[in-house]
């Protein structure tokens, strides 16, 4: 069942994340003041606690309109998957996608591993960021190309009317049997590199103590998560999973950064966002969902669209899809500035 696949990988991810930041930190050669929040008037934990349950609430309202929004643009006629309008919508959430990846997430990779709290030998030395992210893009390949043809073996036999049965039921012809599961196969590893990166962002929001950072973070996230979902709950649209499955994934979307922020929370004893493991573990699991994001979105989405027959069939839909991507790029550009 797709529902059970996905809880199964995001449980594995949080007891990843959670596992790194309890372990006591490695011994380094960093600076004294490394792991240590700097003494400045925003520095108050008794002042950041309600700004942090206000962060909470405020970000998962804004995930669940998100995601959601394209659900039930399913009851609106023009809105409906085989319409052009679906198509450039799609083309903005794609590009949201691929700013994520490239405004957001690199950057802090490429920021926290670079980080003077970290020793010269080896992380100054090699470009870990760069060569993670790589590396999960050609990763991200093959577990999509794999999940693709176990899908297919699975349920070559099984043939019904489209739209009913159980999450992997296909419709009658061959070909829109083939192009629902390609969209299946994306809506589930898509969410599993956006779930990594909403965990890290609401686990440093979380963890930290500074209130004028916090201020600034609540209104870009807000944004950052409805625009994501946006993105993500078209692939879940177009994946026309069952009712319940189409739920559970915007569900744990909608709380996973909110779970990373209570996290945070309750690791702020511990943890720093500065530390010699912060820094580490954070900024490789944002290198590795930065190389699943831009994947995705480069190939599974704006050029399967853009290869495709309907905008192939169309220069004029071509270029309302190319500057729809562009505008979407750009708003998670603008969004990088305070985020």
């Amino acid at each position: 069942m797709a529902s059970t696949s996905t809880v199964f990988m995001k449980t594995i991810f949080i007891v990843l994340i959670f596992v790194s930041f309890t372990i006591s930190p490695a011994t380094s050669t960093a600076p004294e003041n490394c792991g240590i929040e700097s003494a400045n008037q925003c520095i108050g934990k008794a002042k950041a606690l309600p700004l942090k349950i206000i962060a909470i609430a405020t970000i998962l309202v804004s995930s669940m309109i998100g995601v959601g929004a394209p659900l039930f643009s399913s009851n609106v006629p023009f809105l409906q998957p085989d319409r052009n309008i679906f198509t450039i919508v799609k083309c903005f959430a794609s590009g949201i996608i691929l700013g994520t990846g490239f405004m957001h997430v690199l950057p802090d990779s490429f920021a926290m591993l670079s980080s003077q709290c970290l020793e010269e030998n080896p992380w100054h030395k090699f470009p870990f960021s760069g060569f993670l992210a790589m590396l999960s893009g050609l990763v991200t390949l093959v577990i999509d190309s794999m999940a693709t043809s176990i899908y297919s073996s699975n349920n070559t036999d099984e043939v019904v009317p489209h739209g009913h049965g159980n999450d992997f039921t296909f419709p009658t012809k061959d070909e829109d049997s083939a192009q629902l599961l390609r969209y299946r196969v994306i809506a589930m590893v898509l969410e599993l590199g956006i779930i990594v990166h909403s965990v890290v962002i609401g686990l440093s929001l979380g963890a930290t103590n500074d209130i004028c950072t916090i201020k600034s973070l609540i209104t870009a996230l807000c944004f950052h998560q409805m625009f994501e979902g946006i993105g993500l709950g078209g692939c879940i649209l177009q994946a026309e999973y069952t009712n319940l499955s189409k739920f559970l994934m915007a569900f744990f979307f909608a709380i996973t950064t909110p779970f990373g922020i209570a996290l945070g929370i309750g690791l702020s004893t511990i943890y720093r966002n500065n530390s010699h493991t912060a820094l580490i573990t954070v900024g490789l699991l944002n290198a590795c969902s930065a190389g699943l994001l831009i994947y995705m979105a480069l190939v599974d989405l704006l050029a399967a669209d853009f290869m495709g027959a309907k905008l192939q069939g169309s220069v004029k839909m071509q270029i309302k899809c190319f500057i729809a991507a562009l505008l979407g790029c750009g708003s998670m550009s603008v969004i990088a500035k305070w985020a």
